[in-house]
């Protein structure tokens, strides 16, 4: 699985975000000695409309409730049915997943999609930007259903830029400071900085970071009383998942944007 950024940081993105494809080996996360999540985090679960019981989570963050959420967990497979990594995703309308195009490209074949309750359900067809590559950050990719899903799809940021200095919440299916993963986290973070393309991140002992596993989750906002998709997670500046800047795919992007609406005519923004 690719990540997409500059060339100075693409190796170390690679295995620090994605999906972590047998081929390419993802770095252990150093771990953090947090006695329990700030405040902050813990309440970020209500932006997924679930619950989150005190624990360590995303980096930093809690542990969330699945059973509503719209945040969920993507495994890519091969044709020859070999897993090629995990990655996250949002529903941004009832049949339609929005995600990071390292998730989707190389040799995945199909994508199964995982709600965090049942069965996994094999997506219909998945897409991603036409321009992507490691380098040029136009990271995004969309998976489409073939039916319904039964969660609350979550709108587009679509009517203002986000500031820096601006709160956000953060969540994916990744590891956390325990290399734990598979499990639904939220953290909280604040922008760091504000670009056409990517939006950035710090860690901090009081802010929370994305890690293995939580590509193409979303970075979300909240506007107009309600939680907007500002970003798609994609990439980090280190190796480990406790320190660094990450790196976000800026919805508000023409070509970004242009692109999910192409492929997702009915996704809403606020």
């Amino acid at each position: 699985m690719r990540n997409a950024f500059i060339s100075l940081v693409a190796a170390v993105c690679l295995a620090g975000c994605g999906g972590g494809a047998p081929s390419r080996p993802t770095p252990t996360p150093t771990p953090t000695p947090t006695p329990a999540p700030p405040p902050a985090a813990a309440a970020a679960c209500g932006a997924l409309g679930v619950t989150a019981p005190p624990s360590l989570a995303i980096v930093n963050g809690a542990e969330c409730s699945a059973a509503a959420s719209p945040v969920v967990l993507l495994n890519m497979r091969h044709a020859l049915g070999f897993a090629l990594g995990a990655c996250s995703g949002t529903i941004i309308t009832p049949r339609a997943i929005l995600t990071a195009a390292h998730c989707l490209d190389e040799e995945v074949a199909t994508v199964r999609v995982w709600l965090g309750v049942g069965e996994e359900i094999v997506a219909e067809s998945f897409a991603f930007h036409p321009s992507y590559s490691q380098s040029n950050g136009l990271d995004v990719g969309v998976v489409l259903m073939s039916q319904d899903l039964p969660r609350t799809p979550v709108p587009l940021l679509s009517s203002r830029d986000v500031s820096r200095g601006e709160s956000a919440v953060i969540a994916g299916w990744g590891r956390d400071q325990q290399s734990v993963g598979a499990t639904l986290r939220a953290g909280s973070t604040t922008f760091s900085a504000v670009g056409p393309l990517f939006l950035e991140t710090e860690f901090s002992t009081t802010a929370s970071s994305i890690c293995a596993g939580d590509s193409g989750g979303p970075i979300m906002v909240s506007q107009g009383g309600r939680w907007a998709i500002a970003g798609i997670s994609s990439a980090a500046s280190v190796a480990t998942c406790n320190a660094g800047t990450n790196f976000y795919v800026n919805v508000r992007n023409s070509s970004i944007s242009s692109f999910v609406l192409s492929r997702v005519p009915g996704a809403g923004g606020i």
